[in-house]
């Protein structure tokens, strides 16, 4: 209720906390991480930030189904019938697939296409101070730290390298973008588990293409023309195409419980992962002054306290052996 700029100096905050975490990470290391967010942990948190989007991805198919299966179909087909470059293109090309489909079936709208200006540029909102409604962006700062960190386990996973050493960075980042959007009154940024599942769809982890990819995106969003373009694309080829890629996410964090060897014969990490799944995939909401919480926010929240909560107990009852690796 109290508008873009109250809001705007919310998020602004909010990031420059982000980045104050990151750099303390950076230089205290990201061991403790490690400790707070162990593999059944880190492995439930990535697993829902792919499921929680299950719902949206139903959505988009009703909106078309016979295009989103067209669309599931191509990308799979071109993926095992291609090899090289083709077979990596497999998101892109059975996109492309989808949208030809839909045009032939007369689903696609082009008429804001004309409309649309070839350059545009935002339009700035200088944040306005308001303590008051800082309570309600802080405890987001604990989710972006969360998200955060299971995106950079998801790259390291893929990807067969060790990346905390860049942990730090990647949260000192994202915050410092956030508190550059705040400033101009945009929406807060963070990193993208769509981009994840692409990474692990195509295989392609050079940096040097995502840098390239990054400065193409920023020059495109200049550009009112393309964005409605990229807006004609309709629901069912989305959907199609999100079935794989968030699918693929919610893979990667089964794959930490797997290669971690997380034993699930313990009660402790049975229970938490079972509950944060629900929480995640059902997508719980939550709302606190305003600020609504969705399933991977709560299911991140309930997983860190449940888990250190019951240990804790378990451990001071003797329930839980102190030196149990295998709660882990």
């Amino acid at each position: 209720g109290k508008g873009i700029p109250a809001a705007s100096f919310g998020i602004m905050v909010t990031g420059l906390l982000l980045a104050l975490v990151g750099v303390a990470v950076h230089f205290a290391g990201a061991k403790w991480i490690d400790i707070i967010m162990p593999p059944v942990v880190n492995g439930a948190i990535v697993a829902i930030i792919g499921f929680n989007l299950a719902p949206s991805v139903w959505s988009n198919w009703q909106k078309g189904w016979d295009t989103a299966l067209v669309t599931l179909l191509a990308v799979l087909l071109i993926a095992v019938l291609f090899r090289g470059l083709v077979g990596r293109l497999n998101i892109l090309l059975g996109v492309i697939v989808g949208y030809v489909y839909a045009c032939f079936r007369g689903q696609v709208d082009f008429s804001a296409i004309g409309d649309a200006a070839w350059i545009g540029f935002p339009k700035f909102h200088l944040p306005q101070v308001d303590f008051s409604i800082l309570p309600m962006f802080i405890p987001v700062v604990l989710v972006l730290v969360a998200e955060n960190v299971g995106h950079v386990k998801s790259v390291a996973q893929m990807t067969g390298r060790d990346y905390d050493r860049h942990m730090g960075t990647a949260l000192f980042a994202d915050g410092l973008g956030t508190a550059i959007a705040g400033f101009g009154g945009g929406s807060g940024t963070t990193t993208y588990g769509e981009n994840i599942g692409v990474m692990a769809a195509t295989k392609v982890y050079s940096t040097a293409a995502y840098w390239c990819a990054a400065a193409f995106a920023l020059l495109l969003s200049l550009c009112p023309k393309f964005g409605a373009v990229i807006n004609t694309i309709p629901g069912g080829v989305l959907g199609g195409v999100t079935t794989l890629l968030y699918g693929m996410i919610g893979m990667i964090g089964v794959r930490i419980w797997v290669e971690n060897k997380v034993n699930f014969d313990k009660p402790l990490n049975i229970m938490v992962a079972a509950i944060v799944m629900i929480i995640g995939i059902a997508d719980f909401t939550f709302a606190f002054q305003g600020v609504q919480f969705n399933g991977i926010a709560i299911g991140t929240v309930v997983i860190l306290v449940a888990y250190h909560g019951l240990k804790a107990i378990g451990k001071a009852t003797g329930t839980i052996d102190k030196d149990d690796p295998d709660i882990l």
